[in-house]
């Protein structure tokens, strides 16, 4: 019997190369009151500074900030891993940060988010892969979608970099393949959608 599609509670997104362009494209259509908390994961040296989350709040209606541990995830903000951290989410819903070693090269990796939010969320967790030059993400997206949640992957056909979305299209059968601009606005359908939804 199919599982029923429960309402989108967390959306969780993973970039390398590229990202910086590609989340000020996705995030800027977002409304202040966007109902559903987003986790990101970018691809960044140990040494980044703030410049990302202070260009995002100029250009986005969300609250754009680096997670903290034990943060409590909340609708109309947006968390991104912070330098030389992997993010992470807690049985108890609330954000952890880890020093554990690098995945995929990169600490932050996109996986270790992604699978803990499955595990969390189930069927009612989306995430959205975007451009970037490794595999990283392709083990989360299997974890995701073998728990109900869905999966939305930039077109690779036009990412900056092409390597990360086709490796999770590789991995699995994704729900939306959809351009780098279409992205904002879709999210914004589903959320609408929620509504329709029973819990």
């Amino acid at each position: 019997m199919k599982q029923q599609q429960k309402p989108i509670k967390l959306i969780v997104v993973g970039t390398s190369l590229g990202g910086f362009n590609a989340l000020r494209t996705i995030l800027s259509p977002l409304p202040a009151d966007f109902p559903i908390p987003i986790l990101v994961v970018r691809h960044h040296s140990a040494q980044s500074d703030d410049y990302l989350i202070r260009v995002l709040n100029q250009e986005s209606q969300l609250k754009i900030q680096f997670a903290e541990d034990r943060d409590i995830p909340a609708p109309g903000n947006v968390y991104i891993a912070p330098p030389d951290r992997h993010l992470l989410v807690s049985k108890s819903g609330k954000l952890k940060l880890s020093a554990d070693k690098a995945i995929n090269f990169s600490r932050p990796a996109i996986d270790p988010l992604f699978k803990s939010a499955a595990k969390l969320y189930g069927s009612s967790l989306l995430a959205v892969v975007l451009t970037g030059a490794n595999k990283d993400g392709a083990k989360g997206v299997v974890e995701i979608k073998k728990k109900g949640g869905k999966v939305m992957v930039q077109d690779p056909a036009f990412a900056e970099a092409d390597a990360m979305p086709k490796a999770a299209l590789e991995a699995v059968e994704a729900d939306y393949v959809i351009w780098l601009d279409q992205i904002g606005p879709q999210l914004w359908t589903i959320t609408r959608s929620n509504s329709n939804k029973k819990q």
